[in-house]
């Protein structure tokens, strides 16, 4: 008896030890995306790798960018990675009117203002205080991104806030649910929604977004991450909408995809 016990123990042990050891890999298995992957050169030329030598190649001076680093101990919640910030700023350069849902610490808007043209133009909307006073959480929504939303919308002072290109950004405080969108039909080179992660708000930013865009704009989405719990309403809805849009996933990111060709 005490032998199959000490078997029996040893058996968990093992199978508890696989899965943190294979986590990652046993996540992927069960939680496959339904979207397109693409690598990051078929959604624009400008991204192809300059020839250097046989085993070297390097970044086109197009894709050169202005970035900088932000200290741990901000601990600033739900930021993009370095690579995903390298695309977002690669594209701006090529945009004259961006558009943002969820401007958080302004990392991503600063990064925007940096790397456009001098006369582009950065519109980010937010929350604020007073409308995080009267936020409601849907039955769609899931309770770890709503209180997500409330954190990362905390700030009424940016990255950007008194440097020398906090001009060519426009903040508006306003809950994108009751953002008036007719304003700014057919307007926008490049929209970055990343704002609450709730079903109704990627929902409402998303059938906003495809009116605001222009002709041949571009919309990203973050947080396409299949199996983590925070970003579960992001991958539905995505998921959902890709059967009827040509929404994609820019491999070896979190970011969605789509292009107009309207």
């Amino acid at each position: 008896m005490t032998k199959d016990i000490i078997i029996l123990v040893l058996f968990l042990v093992v199978l508890i030890l696989t899965y943190l050891f294979n986590k990652k890999k046993i996540k992927n298995f069960f939680y496959k995306s339904k979207i397109k992957k693409i690598n990051i050169t078929e959604l624009d030329q400008i991204f192809e790798e300059k020839f250097i030598s046989e085993n070297l190649k390097g970044p086109k001076e197009e894709t050169i960018i202005k970035s900088f680093i932000i200290s741990p101990h901000n601990k600033i919640v739900g930021m993009t990675s370095d690579y995903e910030a390298w695309i977002i700023s690669v594209l701006s350069k090529k945009s004259d009117n961006i558009f943002e849902f969820g401007t958080c610490s302004g990392k991503t808007t600063y990064l925007m203002a940096l790397n456009s043209n001098k006369d582009s133009k950065i519109t980010s909307l937010t929350l604020g205080p007073e409308q995080l006073k009267n936020l409601n959480k849907e039955n769609t929504d899931n309770k770890i991104s709503f209180r997500n939303l409330i954190n990362e919308s905390i700030y009424e002072k940016f990255l950007f806030s008194g440097t020398d290109v906090e001009n060519k950004i426009n903040i508006i405080f306003e809950d994108s649910v009751n953002f008036d969108e007719s304003k700014y039909l057919n307007k926008f080179d490049l929209i970055f929604i990343d704002g609450g992660h709730t079903y109704s708000v990627v929902k409402n930013d998303t059938e906003k977004s495809f009116k605001m865009l222009n002709k041949n704009g571009i919309i990203l989405w973050h947080d396409y991450v299949p199996g983590k719990q925070s970003a579960k309403n992001v991958v539905n809805y995505l998921n959902e909408i890709s059967k009827e849009k040509n929404i994609l996933n820019i491999r070896n990111t979190s970011l969605c995809v789509f292009r107009n060709s309207d």
